[in-house]
C-alpha cells in the first residue's frame, strides 16, 4: 500500500522523560536566563506530555523531550498515541527549532516505532510537529499538532527542512489545546 504521508498516527506512554530539569543538589552550578543549568550543556529544552483532542482521529496522547546541546547537538525522544485506532508512534528527535518569544517549537526526527497495520509511516520515516508553550499560569492552553510526514514536492521531505523552515500558520491553525498536560520550553 501506498504511504499517505501527510498525515501520521500518535504514540502515547508518557515514559518518556518529559520531566523538567532539577536543579543541582549543591546550588554551585551557575544557572543561565531560562534557568538552565550552564554545566549540563544544554542550550535548549523543550518537553511536553499529555493529551489533545483532534477533531477527526479523537484524543490523542504524547510525550517528548527535545535537547538542543551547546555543542549544537540535538537529541530527544518522542511519542503519539491514538487510542481510537491503537495506533502508537515513537521516535528519535533529529531537529529541533525554538522561539522563545512566542513560545514556539519545531521538534522532527525519526520513527523508531510504529504499529500501523496500513503503514502509513514507516520505521526509519521522518516525522514532525509543533507545539506552542503559552506560559505559566496563562489562560490559553498550550496546543500541539498532529505528527506530519513527508509530503510529495513542492511539500516539506525531511525532518531538518521542516524545522528549517518554521512553517506556523495564523490563527494557531492545525494545533489543538492540550488537556491534561503542560508544554514547557526551557
Amino acid at each position: 500500500m501506498q504511504k499517505a504521508k501527510y498525515i501520521g498516527g500518535v504514540l502515547g506512554a508518557l515514559a518518556f522523560g518529559c520531566a523538567e530539569p532539577t536543579a543541582p543538589a549543591t546550588g554551585t552550578v551557575p544557572r543561565d536566563d531560562r534557568g538552565l543549568s550552564s554545566g549540563n550543556g544544554v542550550a535548549e529544552l523543550v518537553t511536553g506530555g499529555g493529551q489533545f483532542v483532534h477533531p477527526d482521529f479523537g484524543t490523542v496522547t504524547f510525550a517528548f523531550t527535545a535537547t538542543r546541546h551547546r555543542d549544537g547537538r540535538v537529541s530527544g525522544r518522542f511519542s503519539q498515541h491514538q487510542p481510537v485506532f491503537g495506533f502508537t508512534y515513537a521516535g528519535d528527535v533529529t531537529c529541533l527549532a525554538v522561539d522563545p518569544a512566542p513560545g514556539r517549537a519545531w521538534i522532527a526526527g525519526v520513527l523508531s516505532h510504529s504499529n500501523d497495520p496500513d503503514e502509513v509511516t514507516q520505521i526509519g520515516d521522518d516525522v514532525w510537529f509543533r507545539v506552542l508553550d503559552t506560559g505559566r499560569g496563562s489562560a490559553d492552553p498550550d496546543r500541539s499538532t498532529f505528527f506530519g510526514f513527508e509530503q510529495p514536492p513542492p511539500g516539506i521531505v525531511t525532518s531538518e527542512e521542516y524545522c528549517e523552515l518554521r512553517i506556523w500558520p495564523d490563527g494557531n491553525a492545525r494545533t489543538w489545546p492540550v488537556e491534561h498536560g503542560n508544554i514547557a520550553i526551557h
